[in-house]
């Protein structure tokens, strides 16, 4: 069995389609245990890999080795999320790699040990075989809802300094925490849903007043559809002239993409202005099947106007407010979050209440409700939040 083990390191050191997994801390550290066998270096790697494995959050290889496999960005899965079918020379060597790291999930500390001849008592790690080629052609079939690399394990991104970075905290708000706006939000959802069927679906202007929840609702339905293949790629005003970069990051990318742009507005003469018009346009430099554009922003028309450019000197005044308010239109579906009324307002201040167990009188919860929102000078679906937050700081410990 030593041998069988030792060859297994080198099965794993000849790996193709799947080579860069050797370069994983927990991986690469297993290798150079399973090389070490019968020597007196053996001990101190097992305790490595192990110690390496226990920090990356697991106890078991199998699930380990499932998760990273899962989650490799190789040049298999990444024809099979463009539509293109592998050659058998392909096939055959991902089988090859597969089968390797199969028989790696099945070790576990017992073995191991045993083969090594080593009694002391050391730490241990759970194992069980796998079938990861069967399981992997599966995942490979359903590429548009699991995605692959960086995007299988997360659903929430930003963009930096020219790369996709995942959010590793995202936001865990739920559709059904939203109180009130339900047309707004079903118009939204259904459009995204069209989205991941790959129906014409519309780039997407969320107004309102601040507080309403309209970032709130972007999130609620990435967190709502992220299963079903959907992800979201937040970039900032001053980033929309690397749209076409983005573009090319994600468009043979087999998932379906929202690029999220919050608290969008511009500056007059601002060179954002016109990168965005040219996606809204779908420019042939700018036109992905797989993204649409969700902005939000707490103006109507997206461009600060001052008195000036209202009344101003320019003979072509009109000509100019026209191209400042003809950027909000290019989008094909707008949606208006409305400042709640008084009724609503404390209906959402009710529900919160409700769902955090608070037990106070209806007439003094609403008393409070509206002083806050007084001192606000807004009464909003935030300031609803921040109310009863308030309650549940202020409540004694029992």
């Amino acid at each position: 069995m030593a041998k069988k083990l030792s060859k297994l390191a080198l099965r794993l050191r000849s790996m193709t389609v799947f080579r860069d997994m050797l370069d994983d801390p927990v991986i690469g550290a297993l290798v150079r245990c399973l090389e070490r066998l019968g020597s007196a270096r053996f001990v101190p790697a097992y305790s490595e890999f192990v110690s390496r494995l226990y920090r990356a959050g697991y106890v078991s290889i199998s699930e380990y080795i499932k998760d990273r496999v899962f989650d490799s960005d190789n040049v298999y899965i990444r024809l099979m999320g463009a539509g293109t079918l592998p050659d058998k020379v392909l096939l055959d060597s991902t089988a090859l790699d597969l089968d390797a790291l199969s028989c790696v999930a099945g070790l576990d500390s017992s073995k191991l040990l045993e083969e090594a001849g080593c009694s002391m008592g050391l730490a241990r790690f759970e194992g069980k075989k796998l079938n990861l080629t069967n399981e992997y052609a599966q995942r490979a079939r359903d590429i548009e809802k699991f995605g692959y690399g960086v995007y299988a394990r997360h659903r929430m991104f930003h963009w930096d300094r020219g790369r996709v970075v995942p959010v590793r905290t995202p936001d865990p708000i739920k559709l059904s925490e939203l109180i009130d706006y339900q047309r707004e939000k079903q118009l939204i959802l259904d459009n995204t849903r069209a989205l991941l069927k790959g129906r014409p679906a519309a780039n997407i202007l969320l107004t309102g007043d601040a507080g309403t929840g309209k970032s709130s609702t972007v999130k609620a339905v990435v967190n709502e559809l992220w299963r079903e293949g959907l992800r979201v790629l937040e970039i900032r005003k001053e980033q929309l002239h690397e749209i076409p970069g983005i573009l090319d990051e994600l468009n043979m990318n087999p998932l379906k993409f929202i690029l999220f742009i919050d608290d969008l507005s511009f500056q007059k003469n601002d060179d954002n202005f016109s990168a965005l018009k040219a996606m809204l346009e779908g420019s042939v430099s700018a036109k992905a099947r797989n993204v649409v554009i969700y902005a939000t922003s707490n103006r109507r028309h997206l461009v600060k106007e001052t008195a000036a450019d209202r009344e101003g000197e320019d003979i072509h005044r009109q000509d100019a407010m026209q191209e400042a308010a003809s950027l909000s239109e290019r989008f094909g579906l707008r949606v208006t979050f409305q400042r709640p009324t008084k009724e609503t307002y404390l209906n959402i201040v009710r529900e919160l209440a409700k769902r955090d167990g608070l037990q106070l009188p209806d007439d003094e919860l609403c008393a409070g409700a509206e002083r806050f929102a007084l001192q606000r000078s807004s009464r909003s679906a935030r300031a609803a939040r921040q109310y009863v937050d308030s309650l549940i700081s202020a409540q004694p410990e029992k």
